[in-house]
C-alpha cells in the first residue's frame, strides 16, 4: 500500500494531500493568489500533523504536479518536492497539471459530462492564449498539450463530430468566443491534489519515477520578464 505526498502549485491554488492505495486520507487547499512560497509547506506541515497521517518521513513517494501552469508555481512546487525526496531517499513521480484538472471532470456524472464525448482542460495563458489539450472518456489523451490562441474557429473540427465540455479558468474567458451548440462549460474546475490519488497510486505501481536530479517542470512557454518603463533615479 503506497503512502504519497501530493503537490500541486500549477495555479493560484495552493494543494497538497496525503494518499494511501489511491485513496485521500486528508488534503488542504488555498485559494490565495502568490500563497506558494509562504504557504506551502506551512500546508504539509499542518497536513502530516492530522490524526489519521503518519509522519512525513513514513511516505513512499512524493507526487507532484508537472505543468504546465504558472511558472513560478510550478518552480516552488517542484523544489519542494524535489527537496523532500533528496531528504528522505524517496522517488518522485510527475503528473501533467491538465490530466489532474480533467481526471474528476471525465469521472463525474452532471448533466453536461453525461453527453459529452470529449473533455477540454483550459488553463489561462493571459490574453485568449489558453494551455490545452483534449481528452476522451476513458482519459485517452488525443490531442497533445499546446498553448492555443482562442478564436471563433476553435475546437470547429472536433465540435461538428463531438460534445465538448470546456473547463478551467482558461474556459471561463473563451465562453463567448466559443458558442457552437456542442459546446458546454464548466466552472469553478482546478488542478487539484486530491484529484491526484488515483493517477500517481498507478504511476507507483508501475514504477514510473522521475530522476530527481535533473527534474524539471514543464512551462511549455518561456518565462518572460517586464523591464518596467519607469524611470529609476
Amino acid at each position: 500500500m503506497a503512502k504519497i505526498l501530493c503537490i500541486e502549485t500549477s495555479t493560484s491554488v495552493c494543494s497538497v494531500a496525503y494518499c494511501e492505495d489511491g485513496k485521500v486520507v486528508s488534503s488542504k487547499e488555498l485559494y490565495e493568489i502568490n500563497s506558494h512560497a509562504s504557504h506551502l509547506t506551512v500546508l504539509i506541515d499542518e497536513l502530516f500533523t492530522e490524526p489519521n497521517t503518519p509522519t512525513l518521513q513514513a511516505i513512499d513517494a512524493v507526487a507532484v504536479s508537472s505543468g504546465p501552469g504558472s511558472y513560478t508555481g510550478l518552480r516552488i512546487g517542484v523544489s519542494t518536492a524535489k527537496g523532500i525526496c533528496f531528504g528522505l531517499g524517496k522517488p518522485l513521480i510527475a503528473i501533467d497539471s491538465l490530466t489532474i484538472m480533467s481526471y474528476p471532470v471525465v469521472k463525474s456524472n452532471t448533466l453536461e459530462t453525461e453527453a459529452a464525448t470529449l473533455f477540454c482542460p483550459m488553463m489561462d495563458a493571459k490574453r485568449m492564449e489558453v494551455y490545452t489539450s483534449l481528452f476522451d472518456r476513458e482519459m485517452n489523451q488525443i490531442e497533445p498539450i499546446s498553448a492555443k490562441i482562442i478564436e471563433e474557429d476553435a475546437f470547429l473540427d472536433q465540435l461538428q463530430t463531438s460534445k465538448i465540455v470546456f473547463f478551467g479558468n482558461g474556459a471561463e474567458k473563451c465562453q463567448s468566443t466559443i458558442t457552437h451548440v456542442n459546446a458546454s462549460f464548466l466552472s469553478d474546475s482546478h488542478p487539484l491534489a486530491k484529484n491526484m490519488a488515483t493517477l500517481v497510486e498507478e504511476k507507483y505501481q508501475n514504477q514510473q519515477f522521475e530522476d530527481v536530479a535533473y527534474f524539471e517542470p514543464f512551462y511549455l512557454k518561456e518565462f518572460m520578464i517586464t523591464q518596467s518603463k519607469k524611470k529609476v533615479l
